[in-house]
């Protein structure tokens, strides 16, 4: 069966135990709905394309604590020189997964990726040095996802997904982006922060 965006975080969410999750766009959406109260999640919008770096710092700083980063295939674009930041630090806890729909904006205008949605990100990231490398294509590849997060990172997985359905067009365009929507990476830092050092 093919995966959606909602396979893939539900499955997130059921096996992440006390794991820092850092998302982006479409799992950053999904996961506000799926468990909008878990303090150890933080998104990295607006810094788009950020989601990788955030969770490189993160791993580093807490080496004894899984790091899964919730990557979306537009965002990583951005910022593809991430890949050998990563692979730099070489976070043994580290664990990046890219939400391939080959859409940007999915659920809102889902315009086409540059290069026609061609671009191999695992490929890409197994040449930058990842030390594991996958691509699942199917709901049920997901059920090794709690196994996959047992290997040694820094891991790299391309999910690849449908897009969903856009609800946006020129005739229902977007209402005016709230202002805690820019801060609540910031606040959500701050929560884990909170979390992790008791301050």
């Amino acid at each position: 069966m093919p995966m959606t965006p909602l396979d893939a975080c539900t499955a997130f969410q059921a096996v992440r135990g006390d794991a820092i999750v850092v998302c982006t766009m479409t799992s950053m959406n999904l996961l506000d709905v799926l468990a909008p109260d878990q303090p150890l999640t933080l998104s990295s919008v607006p810094l788009m394309g950020g989601a990788a770096a955030l969770g490189l710092g993160i791993a580093l700083a807490q080496p004894e604590r899984r790091v899964i980063v919730l990557d979306g295939d537009s965002s990583l674009l951005m910022e593809l020189g991430v890949l050998a930041t990563v692979v730099g630090g070489m976070p043994q806890n580290f664990h990046h997964f890219v939400f391939a729909n080959r859409v940007q904006f999915n659920g809102n205008f889902a315009l086409k990726l540059p290069g026609d949605g061609k671009f191999d990100f695992a490929a890409t990231a197994r040449a930058a040095g990842y030390r594991d490398c996958a691509r699942w294509d199917s709901a049920e590849s997901l059920l090794q996802l709690e196994s996959w997060l047992q290997r040694a990172g820094p891991t790299f997985v391309e999910l690849e997904m449908d897009a969903s359905e856009s609800r946006l067009s020129a005739a229902n365009p977007p209402g005016q982006m709230p202002d805690v929507r820019f801060a609540r990476m910031g606040v959500e830092a701050a929560g884990i922060r909170s979390v992790l050092v008791g301050v």
